[in-house]
């Protein structure tokens, strides 16, 4: 058994590491083209087999992944947030100008066609020009015959011309795969922007859980050390405390008092924060959010995958991979301007002295011009943008695997954090099945009469602070279950994962720009 599995995941990360890879070889070898051979980083090459501190490594599903929180509200709340929210809006936005950006880069592709139409007039003394040259037919010529004071001329024309650059060294074929490299990275940080929204909805929520119960708890307990004031004062009075007990008791009340101000601004703070996630004015959520709030925290193990997963579930993996495609094709559109370019241009169209002239078949005219032109000096610009292009391919070569190595950090600290608040958060609901005990024991005793009421008060005081305590671990565990889920890329595409550092998604793309 235990064979078989490390089989299967030998398998898997090969896989997916041959789809980084393989898939662009095919692209480079598609035609003529000086950009460098795709390369893995090393980081990305030597991915680990597993993550260190994953409990399974079964496929990661992360559909509505958020649904695994089992909370109605929160989903009504991430559902307002994807329609509503100007981040994603400012996004989207960013994929459409990536797009015109790749289209532009298309167009470089085709002949550039135009029509035109003109209408000239010329009137020249006839002793000039041509005139001139066949022995002054003007005024001023001393020979004999017909004389000319001035040449006029009328001409309409309408023409259909064109020029090409033949992409013979794959100029524009990189420079138009690098921009639709640019509009991939662009849909993934879509992608990874729907990723952060998702996450500071599901974190702001859990926030504004845990501050409206710790609001409640702390006026409670408020409550209670009131209540405990003006027993013990009471007490004092009669010579049955010490002056030091009554003074410890104002400062416990006094210091909860103190503390109650802040969570409440703490909490108008999140609401406020909420607001701004789903796209409205603070105040204006509670219809979304309600008035009781009970999430139950999930305790379950997550399927994480393996690390070579993460290169198809990250976006800002796809992202910062894509962007070393477009360095790679970028360094061989540079590397092609250091050649001889050659290029087509002409026209066709009907000339006359008249506009009726225009519609006789005998009036055509073409022309036609193929010119090669070669760089000789420039002072240096062509061979310093080869140099500038190669060394942003190295700088972003640099960032995919440092992305690739603080991903999978991130992923395995997420999985470490997580199963610690798991086991703090079971400790502490123990401890409040004890605390309930024991204030359960001392209301018994206070009715018995064999305790008294400042007994009672003590254990109600304790199981307050417990109840307390055990909302804020639950925060944290909600939390730690969110940052794994958003270490191990989220739900960030209902799409399957396509390849990526190859641009097998980036082929598709092309054939879907018009």
């Amino acid at each position: 058994m235990v064979h078989h599995i490390r089989a299967k995941i030998r398998s898997r990360r090969s896989g997916a590491l041959a789809l980084v890879a393989a898939a662009g070889c095919s692209l480079a070898a598609a035609s003529c083209s000086f950009a460098p051979e795709p390369e893995l980083p090393q980081p990305v090459a030597d991915l680990p087999e597993t993550f260190l501190e994953s409990e399974a490594v079964g496929v990661y599903a992360p559909s509505e992944w958020w649904r695994d929180f089992n909370d109605p509200t929160l989903d009504a709340l991430i559902d307002s947030a994807l329609v509503s929210n100007l981040d994603l809006v400012e996004a989207v936005a960013r994929v459409e100008q990536a797009r015109a950006q790749s289209g532009i880069a298309w167009a470089d592709l085709f002949p550039q066609v135009q029509v035109g139409a003109d209408a000239s007039r010329t009137s020249q003394p006839a002793n000039t020009g041509i005139g001139g040259a066949l022995g002054g037919l003007g005024g001023d010529s001393v020979q004999a015959g017909p004389r000319f004071n001035r040449f006029n001329f009328t001409t309409y024309s309408a023409s259909l011309g064109f020029s090409w650059e033949l992409d013979f060294w794959g100029r524009a074929r990189n420079d138009r795969r690098a921009a639709v490299a640019d509009l991939m990275a662009s849909r993934a940080d879509l992608h990874a922007a729907r990723l952060g929204v998702l996450s500071e909805t599901i974190s702001t929520y859990f926030q504004i859980v845990d501050l409206r119960e710790r609001v409640e708890l702390t006026g409670e307990t408020v409550d209670v050390l009131q209540e405990r004031e003006t027993l013990t004062e009471t007490r004092y009075d009669r010579g049955l405390v010490s002056s030091l007990e009554m003074y410890q008791v104002r400062l416990d009340l006094r210091t909860v008092q103190a503390s109650l101000p802040q969570i409440e601004t703490q909490l108008n703070d999140a609401e406020g924060r909420m607001a701004v996630l789903l796209g409205r004015f603070a105040g204006r959520i509670d219809d979304l959010l309600g008035a009781d709030l009970d999430p139950t925290p999930s305790l379950g193990p997550i399927d994480t995958g393996i690390p070579a997963d993460l290169l198809l579930q990250r976006p800002d993996l796809r992202a910062a991979a894509e962007r070393l495609e477009a360095a790679r094709f970028r360094v061989g559109a540079r590397k092609a301007q250091l050649l001889p370019t050659l290029s087509l241009s002409g026209s066709v169209g009907q000339q006359s002295g008249g506009l009726g002239g225009l519609f006789n078949a005998g009036q055509w005219f073409t022309n036609l011009l193929a010119g090669l032109t070669a760089p000789i000096f420039q002072g240096g610009r062509l061979r310093n943008n080869v140099k500038a292009a190669e060394a942003q391919y190295i700088q972003f070569a640099a960032a995919f695997g440092r992305t690739v190595l603080t991903a999978v950090y991130e992923v395995e600290t997420s999985l470490m954090r997580y199963e610690e608040e798991r086991e703090r958060y079971a400790f502490l609901t123990s401890q409040l099945e004890e605390a309930q005990a024991a204030s359960d024991l001392q209301a018994r005793r206070y009715a018995a009469g064999v305790a008294g009421y400042t007994d009672y008060l003590d254990a109600l005081r304790t199981l307050l602070g417990v109840q307390s305590t055990l909302s804020e671990a639950g925060t944290e565990l909600g939390l730690a279950r969110l940052a794994v889920h958003r270490s191990l890329g989220g739900g960030w595409t209902t799409e399957a994962p396509q390849p990526v550092l190859g641009l097998v998604p980036t082929q598709a793309l092309i054939e879907e720009i018009p």
